[in-house]
């Protein structure tokens, strides 16, 4: 008997990855609706800035060509949430900015206050490595991270071609 699964004709991978960033959607929406965020929650939001549909400031494309991480936390403004992604007001070094970002492009998603986090499935470089990121630094507090074990869902799908 063979140890190797046979190949899928059904995307498993993706579907899920789509299932997993809906999780995002209805978070923010929630916090749209609400006007604000709960309680001590905040979030952590990880996404490729080079992304299709990615819309950001140009110096924080040259600061962060790859993967950037903004915080939703106390300085947000005009949080717009749609079936395919999110626009936010954030400030940077007190500069406002306004981000559009489509969940496809989100790569993390953490919420500190309850230790509750998501990684999807990061983009290859055509050399086979996965590059480094930085955290934008936008203007809010910083949290504690997230320990390693409870409430998080790693998901890493290696695609066979």
């Amino acid at each position: 008997m063979s140890d190797q699964a046979p190949d899928s004709l059904i995307p498993y991978d993706e579907i899920v990855q789509e299932a997993l960033r809906a999780v995002v959607g209805r978070v923010l929406g929630e916090v749209e609706s609400a006007g604000g965020l709960p309680g001590e929650h905040h979030f952590y939001i990880t996404f490729k800035t080079g992304a299709p549909g990615v819309d950001i400031p140009r110096h924080l494309v040259e600061r962060f060509p790859d993967e950037m991480t903004i915080v939703i936390q106390n300085r947000f403004w005009d949080l717009k949430v749609k079936p395919d992604g999110f626009e936010v007001g954030l400030s940077f070094n007190q500069v406002p900015a306004k981000l559009i970002i489509p969940f496809g492009a989100v790569t993390g998603f953490v919420d500190p206050a309850v230790n509750f986090a998501l990684q999807f499935q990061a983009q290859i470089d055509d050399d086979g490595e996965e590059p480094g990121h930085e955290t934008a630094g936008n203007d809010a507090p910083i949290a504690t991270p997230v320990e390693d074990g409870s409430n998080v869902v790693s998901i890493d799908f290696t695609r066979k071609k």
